[in-house]
């Protein structure tokens, strides 16, 4: 088994690979680092001349033709936006970050009115897809798309298909927290992932076996601000411009990355009753939340230990 740590879209990833032999495993790993570069280049809004680049800087402007990769994800991220009742929205990128700076000079919420004239360009329903010319249009001058609350899991998924593709036995790829994994550890047990405690890091409060599945964890324990007595989380919602309270971690399981990466921040947004009510809803996907009192929720189907 190799193992190997590294830095890839901002974040910090770890790749792990069972194979025949060492050298194996390492093929397999440089395999998957070169897969997610390749996706980050296709996504990155931080380099002029990528896809999302180019779809942002003709907002309202223009369609612009892209990859079918690239249309193929939009399309499912509009999917979540809808499920979710756009509490995921890839248009969040034209937020002004100024007004949340969840330091401590951050006394007072904006007031309502100030935060829906920010979050007015957040529509996921202005996203105009033209599925045979494979076409993007953003339709309000000043729109961005992001894909922050997507692509980790994505770039994941998609590193595990290329590792099995060269020939991993079994393996995970995580992304920062967001991991997949298929197959067993090499002495046949299941891959095994701790719920992290959100009051103690790196002290998991339960362990489950994922082999096969992946997960990722939406926390707002570390980065939140203190108002009147009330906590409030970094995590904003997307619909008001107001950060959101009442849940400090959401745990989704489920059989693809991808799916458990976009479904864990709008969890949080939507609050324990309509998030474990879409949860229950969803094939194969479950859910354990944590709330700011520390009561632990889950899905109908999981078992935690």
């Amino acid at each position: 088994m190799q193992r190997r740590q590294l830095k890839l879209m901002g974040n910090a990833f770890e790749l792990t690979a069972v194979a025949e032999t060492a050298a194996m495993a390492d093929a397999c790993i440089d395999a998957g680092i070169a897969e997610i570069q390749r996706i980050e280049k296709l996504l990155t809004t931080f380099n002029e001349n990528s896809e999302t680049s180019l779809i942002n800087r003709n907002a309202g402007i223009a369609p612009v033709t892209v990859s079918r990769e690239t249309y193929n994800i939009i399309e499912r991220s509009i999917r979540i936006s809808g499920i979710t009742q756009g509490a995921f929205d890839i248009t969040y990128g034209s937020i002004d970050k100024r007004l949340w700076n969840f330091d401590e000079s951050m006394t007072e919420l904006p007031s309502p009115k100030m935060a829906k004239k920010m979050v007015r360009l957040i529509n996921y329903r202005n996203i105009i897809l033209d599925h045979d010319a494979c076409t993007v249009f953003l339709k309000e001058p000043g729109m961005r798309i992001g894909f922050g609350g997507i692509g980790k899991g994505y770039a994941a998924e998609m590193a595990k298909v290329v590792m099995k593709e060269k020939g991993t036995i079994a393996g995970i790829v995580n992304a920062s927290g967001d991991l997949t994994t298929w197959g067993t550890q090499p002495d046949g047990t299941p891959w095994t992932v701790g719920i992290v405690h959100p009051d103690f890091k790196g002290h998991p409060f339960s362990y489950m076996n994922i082999s096969d599945r992946a997960v990722a964890t939406s926390g707002n324990y570390e980065k939140f601000v203190m108002i009147n007595g009330k906590k409030y989380s970094h995590t904003i919602d997307p619909r008001t411009g107001l950060p959101v309270s009442g849940i400090k971690s959401v745990t989704i399981f489920s059989p693809n990355a991808e799916v458990c990466d976009a479904l864990a921040t709008p969890v949080t947004i939507m609050g324990v009753e309509k998030g474990l009510n879409l949860i229950n809803q969803l094939h194969q996907v479950e859910c354990v939340i944590i709330d700011d009192h520390n009561k632990i929720y889950s899905s109908k189907n999981i078992k935690y230990v």
